[in-house]
């Protein structure tokens, strides 16, 4: 709530608190003011940069992070100091990371289910309307989109403003935002929260005919800056640090680093972070990296990479429903339901987007508008079922071989575990192609394994033999859930229907 001498205002915990200040435009930067605040509760303070939002006004925003009593004391162009009573509240707070998944700061369970959006905050509020609309009745919780305008196959309009204003040579002055425009985003970045979408915001991209791609180190920190200080406090944003950074020859590997470092030491709450990739995947073993944000088709490797980073998977472009000439854009939706299903079953995420075909050029994944595929719905309805587990699923290797032990006097040797047993990497990736199923658990408790494009009528699952199971079929298509098997425990015989798109959960018996 604003702050401009009343004495009623209101903070509350995990939602954004702003102080607003009236004076003097500033006489340089309108960027980099001379503004911050600390704010203090018991023994923790938080320090803070205000920013000039325009018409004479200056605004300095808080993300409270615990209830109580806290004092906050604004420096530099204004000089002010007060006093507040945080209250509880019904938000959830920011998305943080626990584990290889992902949890709200209140402890409540949140599954990543994203889609793209690139350029929404650029098209004009009619359209902007209608995707809201679409998205209240889509079942995603996450979308990806832009700061800076896409330009691209169907993107060829320009927005009504930039975030920039220009200088008289026509480049582009980060030391003067385009104050329209922010405010524009933001109205955007709310309507989503209000919906509880979070938004994975882009901070850079190479599909660029403006400029904004070409921004120098310099002055890419300058806009970094006045970003956070006029974002960091909304708890439902992620930072992404540009989409494809691999096709930005702009910039260098230190460069990133950098601009890692700028994103890091100017929020002061610690948003979740990561770099997207075209081919060439980012570090992301490096410490303010949360969370894997990948572009491949090899949907089989999110256990890997949740083994080798210790951190969340998102798939965040894996190609798009649609019918576009494009190869990345025109799988079919039962394509796009079963690369969820093989990356959500083993504990990773998957990130949504359409690609059909229209004349007037407003595709789902670039401006939005209304969603035409077949995968949606389905999307949904693996929604709720991993939210109605127990846990989140976690990698189940099941020993897939073990069934013909007993030809054998001994495992070792089985032929096919020997021969898994010598591949080298390169080998074993292509065994991983090879299998077209894949497993997920959560304890002892429940165990799913999908089968994805493997058509069987006869198939196997192997739980402990020391607990008793209910065993389920589940068409992931037609979305529909049957019991196969009352009790059961060990090596149980599967009768499926040989079709596309099966799954079998095994629920413990209490």
């Amino acid at each position: 709530m604003s702050w401009e001498g009343k004495e009623e205002r209101q903070m509350k915990c995990y939602e954004t608190f702003e102080l607003s200040f009236q004076g003097e435009a500033p006489k340089g930067s309108y960027a980099e003011v001379a503004l911050s605040a600390v704010f203090t509760c018991g023994e923790k303070c938080w320090n803070v940069k205000g920013f000039y939002a325009g018409n004479n006004t200056y605004k300095v925003r808080f993300l409270p992070q615990t209830e109580g009593e806290y004092t906050w004391k604004v420096s530099g162009v204004v000089e002010k100091e007060g006093r507040e009573t945080c209250t509880e509240t019904e938000s959830h707070g920011m998305v943080k990371t626990e584990g290889n998944h992902f949890v709200y700061q209140d402890g409540s369970k949140y599954l990543p289910f994203g889609t793209t959006i690139y350029a929404l905050a650029h098209q004009p509020e009619t359209l902007i309307d209608q995707t809201i609309e679409a998205l209240k009745q889509a079942p995603f919780n996450k979308v990806r989109h832009c700061v800076f305008p896409k330009h691209y196959d169907y993107n060829h309009n320009d927005p009504e403003f930039y975030p920039f204003e220009k200088k008289e040579d026509g480049s582009w002055d980060v030391h003067h935002p385009c104050f329209a425009y922010w405010n524009h985003l933001e109205g955007v970045i709310h309507r989503l929260e209000e919906m509880g979408i979070e938004s994975d915001l882009i901070l850079f991209h190479a599909y660029d005919c403006w400029g904004f791609s070409s921004l120098s180190i310099e002055e890419a920190k300058v806009y970094l800056d006045y970003l956070m200080r006029r974002l960091s406090a909304i708890p439902s944003i992620w930072w992404s640090m540009a989409n494809e950074y691999d096709i930005m020859f702009n910039y260098t590997m230190e460069d990133w680093y950098e601009i890692e470092k700028t994103i890091c030491e100017n929020d002061p709450y610690h948003h979740l972070l990561s770099n997207h990739n075209c081919m060439r995947y980012y570090d992301h073993s490096r410490e303010a990296i949360t969370h894997c944000s990948m572009q491949t088709i090899a949907v089989h490797k999110g256990d890997e990479w949740q083994e080798r980073y210790k951190k969340p998977v998102i798939f965040d472009e894996f190609c798009y429903e649609g019918n576009i000439e494009h190869e990345w854009g025109n799988i079919s939706g039962f394509e796009m339901t079963n690369r969820f299903w093989k990356i959500c079953t083993k504990g990773a995420y998957g990130t949504h987007g359409e690609t059909f075909y229209s004349d007037d050029e407003v595709l789902w994944w670039s401006k939005g508008g209304v969603l035409k595929g077949k995968s949606p719905k389905r999307i949904a309805y693996l929604k709720d079922f991993l939210y109605n587990l127990p846990d989140c699923l976690e990698p189940w290797h099941e020993p897939v071989w073990e069934e013909q032990d007993e030809m054998y006097d001994s495992k070792e040797e089985n032929p096919f575990i020997k021969l898994i047993k010598s591949l080298n990497p390169e080998e074993k990736e292509t065994l991983d192609f090879k299998s077209g199923e894949c497993g997920g658990h959560c304890g002892d408790d429940v165990f799913l394994k999908y089968f994805g494009i493997q058509c069987a009528e006869v198939a196997w699952i192997k739980l402990p033999k020391d607990h008793k199971y209910k065993v389920e079929m589940i068409d992931v298509w037609e979305m529909t859930r049957e019991t196969l098997i009352e009790e059961t425990s060990g090596t149980t015989s599967l009768k499926l229907p040989g079709k596309e798109g099966i799954a079998v959960l095994a629920t413990k018996i209490a």
